[in-house]
């Protein structure tokens, strides 16, 4: 089953979803450990670590534009029927909350790159920089990058929480709906 249905994602959107977890969750680990990481003279390894950040984070762009084109041309599963009306609109807002920030990451990124006028490879080709060198534009997306970072961690958590929270206290198939190998 490629397609979603009424009451499971298929193969595809599963695919996407947990490949697009591990990349994030990844990114958000590099994204953390090589801020943490000393600003100091020409180090190797953290630009290595950097170029390899930006580098995965515009596949993480390109995979979240498929993955929003997927879910625009499939139908959603319908949320668990017991669910309270306000808790469906939160789970909505999270999703859609999820595809800002999987599209405004990578972006703010890349605008980033641009401000400092260093280029942004993906896969070996060269992409062309969003906007002209500036100094205090690179300083503000510092910042967003960084915030949007601690958002998104946020977001994840909660998602998480909530996934197991149905799968372990509610009992449904909320979780169920998005587990590869599973048919329904």
């Amino acid at each position: 089953m490629f397609h979603n249905t009424g009451s499971r994602y298929g193969s595809v959107a599963v695919v996407l979803h947990w490949t697009m977890a591990l990349l994030l969750i990844g990114l958000l680990g590099l994204g953390l450990y090589m801020t943490s990481l000393p600003d100091v003279g020409f180090d190797k390894q953290k630009i290595r670590l950097i170029l390899l950040h930006k580098e995965y984070g515009i596949l993480a762009l390109a995979l979240a534009l498929l993955r929003l084109a997927w879910r625009v041309g499939n139908v959603l599963p319908e949320l668990v029927e017991e669910m309270p009306d306000w808790q469906k609109v939160a789970a909505r807002f999270v999703h859609l909350s999820f595809y800002a920030l999987m599209l405004a990451l990578p972006i703010s990124g890349w605008l980033m790159s641009s401000a400092t006028s260093v280029p942004v490879y993906a896969f070996g080709f060269r992409l062309p920089d969003l906007i002209a060198h500036n100094e205090y534009r690179f300083e503000l997306l510092v910042e967003l990058h960084k915030w949007l970072g601690f958002v998104l961690i946020g977001f994840i958590v909660l998602h998480v929480a909530a996934a197991l929270r149905h799968y372990f206290i509610c009992r449904d198939d909320a979780l169920e709906k998005i587990l590869p190998g599973r048919s329904g």
